[in-house]
């Protein structure tokens, strides 16, 4: 019982720091109009399929299989990042966006995947072969839970409002939803 609660915690701790680091990056969007090109989105997609696998620990049980889900996601995140440091690795590139710390968002992000890989390899080892562990009921959980499908949510809305059904622009500077609307509004007015 003990193990059991301990992974259900850590899975709730890890949930919520997941949850935090969508939220500051939709903040970095929506207060600083800093949009996410393609690659970032590519980046917050892995953040939420690392996000899944510990949500579906939290409301079905510990399963091997769902850290699978999120060690996928993380891998295709720090991927995803690797691939935007290299972009902008050249002498005098300015990289994308602003410098955190000293580091670009995609930095940071490919820090933060190798990190939940590591924290995720912890955690199978908490895991007993052969035994599933049962959910584990906490306020806690429930309300990382709850936060983490909201920040997912408003990602889901905010990149249709960018990117529409298409792909999106390599260095998005307005919602093309959003301009198609005024567009639209602006040609109905007499």
């Amino acid at each position: 019982m003990r193990s059991n609660r301990l992974a259900f915690s850590l899975n709730t701790l890890a949930l919520a720091l997941i949850t935090a680091v969508l939220g500051g990056a939709f903040v970095e969007q929506i207060v600083f109009g800093e949009l996410p090109c393609p690659l970032c989105l590519l980046q917050r997609a892995g953040l939420i399929a690392v996000g899944l696998g510990f949500l579906l620990n939290l409301r079905f049980g510990i399963q091997p299989l769902h850290y699978g889900v999120a060690l996928f996601g993380a891998l295709v995140g720090a991927a995803t990042s690797v691939r935007q440091i290299l972009l902008h690795i050249a002498p005098g590139d300015p990289g994308f966006s602003k410098a955190v710390f000293g580091f670009h968002l995609y930095t940071w992000s490919f820090v933060t995947f190798v990190c939940i890989m590591l924290g995720i390899a912890l955690l199978l080892c908490l895991c007993k072969p052969g035994q599933t562990e049962r959910p584990f009921n906490s306020r806690l959980a429930g309300l990382s839970s709850l936060a983490f499908l909201l920040i997912v949510a408003a990602n889901l809305i905010s990149t249709l409002l960018e990117c529409g059904f298409t792909q999106c622009g390599d260095d998005p500077t307005s919602y093309l939803w959003l301009d198609h609307l005024k567009s639209l509004l602006g040609s109905s007015r007499p």
